[in-house]
């Protein structure tokens, strides 16, 4: 469903007029409609199923609607605007930093953390001479909103939720709402970092999802037809069977049976799936052979959550200083302090830097079997290239665990570092919010009491940042992990000066 004009008998519900079949959405001033009506008006106007991966029934979104964008303070967005560059500056230094490891003019241990647990031809991949100097074209934090700004629980390069913010940015857009990004930022954002890419200004696109990845492919889908209703672009959705390779080119071959010749590919799967991917060695060939321009990167370990254990750490603060400059105190401070739970074990005249149990230096990380509950303010999560380090899966908050399970999960994290490596992350617990959202069973607004999970995404246009729009997720106050479910509200955010 396009955004031209909202549901009519919607707008009559508002309006009681004659004349609203020709009224758009863009003629309504926010406030003239009460707030349960501009929440229906939203859910009205929401294509079905574009958020596929929490499921949705024909009538309504799968999520709690407010009837206005998540406000944030000025300085709040300056801040988000700011780390889109830093963040940049980060991700080209840490890929130079892999490389160097991997040559041996930088610390062995980097390589080899990042590597840990991957196959020979991941490895290898990662390494070309081709990709050497590529970093993922979206950027998208998860910041948790705390009493004193936010920090970051992670990093994505691969994020879903890009069409999902678009269609949202677009439907209060319409109310009469100026999210940040605008109503055409998503769609914006996503064409310009891919014309960057190829140095064309409408490149033909192929998005690439996967089977395993395939509950975003209605907002992909959503988010390609915005590209070319635009004219910026001739970007399609395909699965990876719908990709032709020849050895001059690579094709996408469209519903009625036409191919196209493809100037990018974006890759909408994981690395830990390619080899379930049908033709990924034919993408792969063309893509190490330049026949196509493919974003993100096929390198793993610039997935990896450990990454945020690599600024903290002590050995390689001199490089980070270099490289990042005045980034560098500002990720550090973002960044929380985060430990590869690596099982070797340590000399006696060694500790993990930074990590204490029971006033006592940590060097056997079954130390902190010892903390009480409310001293285990970590999280255990999978640190990357594995089915269970995306969308909160494998993630354990130690708090929230009995002795027991606390015990288990720390000898399962530290068991499965051959495979998968783990990592100890402080737990920043968010700021409490009051928000509106629709009570569809009370037919009413009513408030929140919640914690929120802001997710900015940035495009990487050559050496400048563009911020398409921001997700912001209100969970629960109860609930000790902020993603996407059926009872958060979730919508784009807007700058207000009474907001957060």
């Amino acid at each position: 469903m396009r955004f031209g004009h909202i549901n009519e008998k919607a707008l009559h519900r508002v309006f009681k007029r004659e004349d609203t079949r020709s009224l758009s959405m863009t003629e309504i001033a926010a406030e003239s409609v009460p707030p349960r009506e501009r929440a229906r008006l939203v859910n009205d106007s929401m294509p079905a199923g574009l958020f596929g991966g929490v499921g949705v029934d024909e009538n309504h979104t799968a999520w709690l609607l407010s009837p206005e964008p998540f406000r944030l303070k000025p300085e709040t967005l300056a801040a988000i605007e700011r780390l889109g560059t830093d963040l940049l500056v980060f991700y080209r230094a840490f890929a130079s930093l892999y490389q160097r490891s991997a040559r041996g003019t930088a610390p062995a241990f980097v390589a080899d953390y990042l590597d840990q647990g991957k196959p020979g031809f991941i490895v290898r991949l990662g390494r070309q001479n081709r990709f050497k100097s590529e970093i993922p074209g979206v950027m998208r934090p998860d910041l948790i909103l705390t009493e004193g700004g936010f920090i970051a629980s992670e990093l994505d390069s691969v994020p879903g939720g890009m069409g999902f913010v678009g269609a949202m940015g677009a439907a209060y857009g319409k109310l009469g709402f100026e999210t940040i990004g605008g109503s055409d930022g998503m769609a914006a954002g996503l064409a310009g970092m891919l014309a960057a890419v190829t140095g064309k200004s409408n490149p033909t696109t192929a998005i690439v999802v996967s089977d395993e990845s395939g509950a975003y492919r209605p907002e992909l889908n959503w988010l390609a037809a915005s590209i070319r209703d635009t004219g910026r672009g001739d970007v399609h959705v395909c699965r990876p069977e719908e990709i032709v390779f020849t050895e001059e080119a690579l094709f996408v071959r469209l519903p009625d049976g036409e191919e196209r010749k493809l100037d990018a590919l974006y890759r909408n799967f994981e690395l830990f799936d390619l080899l379930n991917v049908p033709k990924q060695e034919l993408i792969i060939y063309a893509a190490k052979r330049n026949r196509v321009k493919m974003t993100p990167p096929p390198k793993a370990h610039l997935e990896e959550k450990l990454c945020f254990a690599l600024l903290h750490h002590p050995l390689l603060a001199k490089y980070w200083k270099s490289e990042l400059r005045d980034a560098f105190d500002r990720l550090r401070a973002i960044f929380p302090r985060t430990w590869v739970l690596d099982p070797r074990p340590l000399p006696p005249q060694a500790a993990i830097w930074e990590l204490s149990a029971a006033g006592e230096p940590v060097q056997d990380w079954m130390q902190l079997l010892a903390l009480g509950k409310s001293e285990r303010d970590y999280v255990v999560k999978p640190s990357g290239f594995s089915e269970l380090a995306w969308g909160s899966r494998g993630v354990k908050v130690a708090n929230d665990l009995t002795k027991d399970e606390w015990q288990q999960t720390l000898s399962e994290a530290l068991t499965s570092y051959a495979t998968t490596p783990y990592i100890l992350q402080r737990f920043h617990k968010g700021k409490r919010v009051r928000i509106p959202y629709y009570d569809r069973k009370q037919d009413d607004v009513a408030m929140l009491d919640g914690r929120v999970r802001l997710c900015p995404y940035y495009f990487v246009e050559g050496d400048d940042v563009r911020l398409g729009g921001i997700l912001a997720t209100i969970a629960p106050a109860d609930k000790r992990l902020i993603h996407g479910m059926s009872d958060a509200v979730m919508g784009p955010c807007a700058v207000h000066p009474d907001g957060y």
